[in-house]
């Protein structure tokens, strides 16, 4: 798959989980061939529109923003000025992929299967943090989605999510505590590529996360940038 085609799928991949996420809360999206919406939902770190076309427009984008609340779009080929429809620049990334991983002996990491553990989990990824149920137990049963935690001793020191739709597996919502980048992206390359052989990897990453992914053997597929007007997005 060329680099070129690897982009699209990890675009619509990206839509897929975050509607995934979205559905699990009562907020379905709707797809189109052009756009993935769900302006209703106010959940922090999800957008409320992302780009599957390089042509969409800043009007198409913002079509269903009440402009009285939050909305967020994500600009998947960072080619929109969403500044004249009220929404501000949030962060730019960029799409990474692993066209073809090979798998290691043992993956390092254990598939998270009891809600129990996923409020473990996400209080890890919050660093502390209030665990306020963004990820609902319903996802532990959807068989595209793959919760991932990494132990050292019995405690966790790091995660990430891997989502399979489009014939390619992104992985999102990476993260790290008392552990070193390196060996948590190699790790996490090789349990994706045990639990999802065969398909490419794909994400999207920036600053350091972004140069660790590049030292684990992603390449770069091109730019997103991420608008927000009253709430912060994933």
């Amino acid at each position: 798959m060329g680099a070129d085609a690897l982009l699209r799928v990890a675009v619509i991949n990206n839509a897929r989980w975050c509607d995934a996420v979205c559905r699990s809360h009562g907020y379905p999206g709707e797809f189109t061939g052009r756009l993935w919406v769900s302006a209703g939902h106010v959940l922090p770190f999800y957008p409320n529109a992302i780009t599957l076309s390089p042509d969409v427009t800043a009007a198409e984008a913002t079509d269903g923003q009440d402009p009285s609340r939050p909305y967020s779009v994500k600009d998947s080929f960072a080619r929109l000025d969403l500044a004249p429809r009220g929404l501000t620049p949030l962060f730019d990334a960029t799409w990474i992929a692993v066209p073809t991983p090979a798998g290691g002996d043992e993956p390092s990491w254990d598939v998270v299967t009891d809600p129990d553990d996923l409020v473990r989990w996400e209080a890890a990824w919050t660093g502390g943090g209030d665990v306020i149920g963004l990820f609902q137990p319903a996802l532990l049963d959807d068989p595209d989605c793959v919760v991932l935690a990494c132990r050292r001793d019995g405690v966790q020191v790091g995660g990430a999510i891997a989502f399979t739709a489009g014939g390619v597996t992104g992985i999102s919502n990476v993260f790290k505590s008392g552990i070193a980048n390196g060996p948590l992206w190699e790790g996490m390359v090789r349990a994706v590529a045990e639990l999802r052989p065969g398909l490419p990897i794909v994400g999207y990453e920036r600053g350091e996360d972004l140069a660790e992914a590049r030292q684990a053997g992603f390449t770069v597929l091109g730019p997103l940038r991420v608008w927000a007007r009253g709430s912060a997005v994933a």
